[in-house]
């Protein structure tokens, strides 16, 4: 059995306040469960010693590099920040996990594709667990997985869940048709948790916001990220590459699935 944790950044509205949606899934078997979260644990421990992050702080990205929330009490410099994201981009590297990463970029859906991504949470979803599903396929047939998400999204992925277990076609690498594949391997509706409480959908959190961040392109970033290098983000994307699925697309080089095409 796997166990595969969502997370995204941007707005799956369209036209939304954002030009590109990125949703991250990270997976792992349940045999490997337990040990990754003692690693994660004992990072955390990491981190309360050296930095005096507190161990039950959710890490939420976003708001660790703006510095914003509860992070603005804790009064770190912009270096402390970032070498936070640092090292917890070394432990990610380091699980026996897989991540994949699929964005939608809204600026490329024309009235000719517009069907298809009339639901861009749904699209996203979709393109993801196809590759999900292929991936265990290719490791370990016979298992299942399930869905861990976090607490807003769980209706409407439900939805996209049930019908690409019925009914699902994907589009074809060769040409602009598609094929029909149902999904086979997924079990259960996905199942709820607040992030706060799940190190896994904070490690898919963590992933998202940086593939987004390389994706949009720093003329684009928050004006709070402006001591930010592109190439610390690059670094910081290699330190994770290992736990890219990169088979997820023969298209880029990290592995990211980009549509429309």
């Amino acid at each position: 059995m796997y166990l595969a944790y969502f997370d995204e950044t941007g707005d799956d509205g369209f036209p939304g306040s954002s030009n590109l949606f990125v949703l991250t899934s990270v997976y792992l078997h349940h045999q490997n469960w337990k040990q990754i979260y003692h690693q994660i644990c004992l990072h955390r421990q990491y981190l309360k010693s050296h930095y005096n992050l507190p161990i039950k702080f959710e890490i939420h990205t976003k708001q660790l590099l703006l510095n914003k929330g509860n992070y603005r009490n804790l009064s770190y410099s912009e270096n402390v920040r970032w070498q936070i994201a640092l090292d917890f981009a070394q432990l990610i590297s380091t699980l026996e996990l897989q991540a994949i990463n699929v964005c939608i970029n809204k600026q490329k859906i024309t009235p000719n594709n517009s069907k298809i991504y009339s639901n861009i949470l749904d699209s996203a979803l979709n393109f993801n667990i196809q590759r999900i599903e292929n991936s265990i396929k290719r490791e370990e047939p016979n298992s299942k997985f399930m869905i861990i998400t976090d607490e807003g999204r769980v209706g409407s992925m439900q939805s996209t869940t049930r019908r690409v277990q019925k009914i699902n076609f994907i589009p074809s690498k060769y040409n602009s048709n598609s094929y029909r594949r149902e999904i086979e391997l997924l079990i259960e509706d996905p199942l709820p948790k607040n992030s706060r409480d799940s190190h896994f959908i904070q490690i898919s959190d963590f992933i998202s916001f940086f593939v987004y961040l390389k994706l949009i392109g720093k003329n684009n970033w928050h004006n709070r990220l402006s001591w930010l290098q592109e190439s610390q983000l690059d670094n910081l994307i290699s330190t994770l590459k290992p736990i890219f699925n990169l088979d997820a697309s023969h298209n880029n080089p990290l592995g990211f699935v980009i549509y429309p095409k």
